[in-house]
């Protein structure tokens, strides 16, 4: 069990497999912290399906459409490119072409995959379950694809 320094900053993300604990790193991406912690707050990830799982890459959510095309009604991101390294349990925010178009979804790494590094703006890192995480439904799309439960901000619970 990895122990919850910061609640404020960290989220407890239940899926169809299980129990994952993100580290946020509001140091590095402080918009993208900010937006992940008020969606979970509204509940907006709940019931949301990892619609991209690739072996050996990365499980990407936070579609409320599941076709990896929907976002919130929130205004996209400004990009927060870092050197954090996209590592094994790295969370990132996916988007489209444009470097400024992140708006909910994210996704997990499986593996490291330096490609994406200073690409995309890191925000978490798993640092519990990421055995949970391996067992997600592969697939682009996913057929029948596993889903976050619930998704909330440790403090809150």
């Amino acid at each position: 069990m990895a122990e919850i320094t910061d609640k404020e900053n960290t989220l407890v993300m239940e899926t169809t497999k299980g129990k994952v604990v993100i580290q946020l790193l509001p140091d590095v991406a402080p918009q993208h912290v900010a937006r992940i912690k008020e969606l979970a707050r509204e509940k907006f990830y709940d019931g949301v399906v990892f619609h991209r799982v690739i072996e050996g890459f990365m499980a990407q959510g936070g579609d409320p459409t599941g076709t990896g095309t929907g976002g919130s009604d929130k205004p996209n991101l400004p990009a927060e490119f870092s050197n954090v390294p996209h590592v094994r349990g790295t969370c990132s925010m996916a988007r489209t072409q444009n470097p400024n178009s992140a708006n909910s979804q994210f996704f997990i790494c499986f593996d490291d995959a330096p490609f994406l590094n200073r690409q995309y703006s890191v925000w978490g890192q798993v640092i519990e379950g990421m055995e949970n995480v391996d067992q997600i439904k592969r697939g682009e799309p996913v057929r029948d694809p596993d889903s976050i439960v619930t998704m909330r901000v440790a403090a809150d619970l």
